[in-house]
């Protein structure tokens, strides 16, 4: 691991500036200690870092779930009560990898997949947006797009317009302009570029302009637009900030349903980064999903009992990771690292920075998820592809993560049963030379289930008075009942209608059966196979 080095380092140092908004913004939406934030962040990259076998992922605390906690900890009476059912969900996670239920995240389908990154990038460049030009009227991680107070996020966006802080405003260009040359010009010229991240050297600058300008009133930036990290006064005070589960409130149904509830969100949403940071991986390794599950079950775990919220490999994270040269899961755990050490050492020095320089940041990492050329590339694939992945797309940012995933999984599935409908045989009408008939021949698919009876049923009554019918199913290996039912009751109508009906099996032909349901069944136990 300690080869990559030279990459991993500058990587970790940029998605430590993404991480460190994100933990005390999500910590603020969740209604929970801004030290607790922290804590996940720290626990997401030195513990599951080190126990997952993800090259490329990084784990901290989700904004997926900070509703979830927002709720849980009024109606389960405090957040130490909270943390009862963080370390039972951290367990069930390890049960989850212990049945092996890591495979549940590969049958989401790709369309799916890049709808939800995409989705995360437009909601990232739209909730930056207000701190880019100093408006903070509302907690950085506030990601819902119908708030409680009755707005929304362009309302939000609309009213920057009244409240611009020109300081801010100012720095933020200055810190996307060294950004922007940074990626596409000076890490191509030299080495020293590529060990000097642009996110880094953005920072500095932001804190240089914070301090020089401090004393203007048109040109500083005030305290409130900058980031906030609990500064302890002594060692007892920053033990002081650790919040530690009250195990008495264990035997509570509410607690378990709470603890099952976060179980399942948080594997569900680190399955799925999982398999995005995967696809976005430039080497394109394989994570190993239980292992991932065990780890996160760990790390949940070890979060709970410390006063941090749970844990989940997050995708913003992830793609900064491997956007800034990430190669092995170093770059997570010594992001973890530095949150610890700042936290410890250096937090007034954290809180010089300015929140539209780390806007600028997530600016960047927003529009390398959410593209153009993504949408053109899904336009171009047909609308199997495309109406998965814009409905995905809508439905986290105008909902939230899971509604995104849960809606674009069932246009998918929706999709997928239409095809089927459609594809449940092919039908052609040829002319016999000897006896001048026509003769429509049916070949049934592979598997013909329920879904395809309408198609079916449609082409058996278009059939023609004396026409002549040929199925074909010897490459049919699975028959629903209902199928065999509808010939079934065909068989009477083609007697009434002079219909002759021949079936081409493995087994042979038989004409006119007076039985379909006997016939299919012989021919069930021929194939072992086929089912009727």
């Amino acid at each position: 691991m300690f080869k990559n080095l030279k990459n991993d380092f500058p990587a970790s140092v940029v998605v430590f500036f993404v991480a460190l908004p994100l933990c005390l913004g999500i910590a603020l939406a969740s209604g929970a200690p801004l030290f607790s934030g922290l804590i996940a962040g720290i626990v997401g990259g030195i513990v599951v870092g080190g126990l997952s076998g993800s090259s490329l992922g990084v784990s901290g605390p989700a904004a997926g779930l900070s509703a979830i906690v927002l709720v849980a900890i009024s109606t389960l009476g405090g957040y130490e009560n909270l943390l009862v059912a963080v370390v039972l969900g951290g367990a069930i996670q390890l049960l989850f990898g212990v049945l092996k239920a890591g495979i549940i995240g590969y049958y989401f389908p790709s369309s799916v997949i890049k709808g939800m990154l995409t989705g995360i990038g437009i909601i990232i460049i739209l909730k930056q947006i207000p701190h880019f030009f100093g408006y903070d009227s509302d907690p950085e991680g506030d990601w819902a797009f119908f708030q409680v107070d009755g707005k929304n996020t362009f309302t939000e966006i609309g009213q920057i317009f009244d409240s611009i802080s020109p300081g801010a405003t100012v720095i933020a260009f200055v810190a996307m302009f060294i950004l922007i040359l940074w990626d596409a010009v000076l890490s191509k010229k030299g080495k020293i570029f590529k060990l000097v991240q642009g996110p880094l050297v953005a920072v500095v600058l932001g804190i240089l302009y914070f301090v020089f300008t401090q004393d203007s009133a048109t040109w500083g930036i005030s305290s409130d637009h900058l980031v906030k990290v609990p500064v302890p006064d002594d060692f007892e005070s920053f033990i002081g900030q650790f919040t530690f589960p009250n195990f008495s409130v264990i035997t509570q149904p509410q607690i378990w349903i709470t603890a099952f509830t976060i179980a399942l969100v948080a594997s569900l949403e680190t399955l799925l980064c999982v398999e995005a940071t995967d696809k976005l991986d430039p080497k394109k390794r394989t994570t190993p999903t239980n292992r991932e599950l065990f780890a996160q079950g760990a790390g949940n775990i070890i979060s709970g009992m410390i006063g941090g919220l749970p844990v989940t490999q997050v995708i913003v994270r992830s793609s900064a990771n491997i956007q800034s040269g990430g190669q092995t899961k170093m770059s997570a755990i010594i992001h973890g690292f530095l949150l610890l050490i700042s936290v410890i050492l250096v937090p007034n020095v954290l809180n010089l920075i300015p929140l539209s320089v780390l806007a600028a940041v997530l600016f960047l990492v927003g529009y390398k998820l959410a593209k153009p050329s993504t949408f053109k590339r899904m336009w171009v694939l047909g609308w199997k592809q495309f109406i998965p992945f814009i409905i995905t797309v809508l439905g986290i940012v105008f909902a939230d993560l899971l509604v995104g995933i849960s809606l674009g999984l069932a246009v998918g599935i929706v999709v997928i049963l239409i095809k089927n409908y459609q594809n449940s045989h092919f039908l052609h009408i040829v002319r016999e030379e000897e006896t001048g008939l026509d003769v429509v021949k049916m070949r049934l698919a592979e598997e013909v289930t329920f879904i395809n009876k309408g198609a079916i049923l449609k082409e058996l009554n278009n059939l023609h008075e004396n026409s002549y019918l040929e199925i074909d199913v010897r490459k049919t290996r699975y028959l629903d009942q209902d199928i065999i039912e509808i010939l079934d009751d065909f068989s009477f109508r083609a007697q009434d209608k002079n219909i002759n009906v021949k079936i081409i099996s493995e087994r042979g032909t038989i004409e006119n059966p007076s039985s379909y349901e006997q016939f299919f069944n012989q021919e069930k136990k021929d194939k072992f196979k086929v089912s009727a």
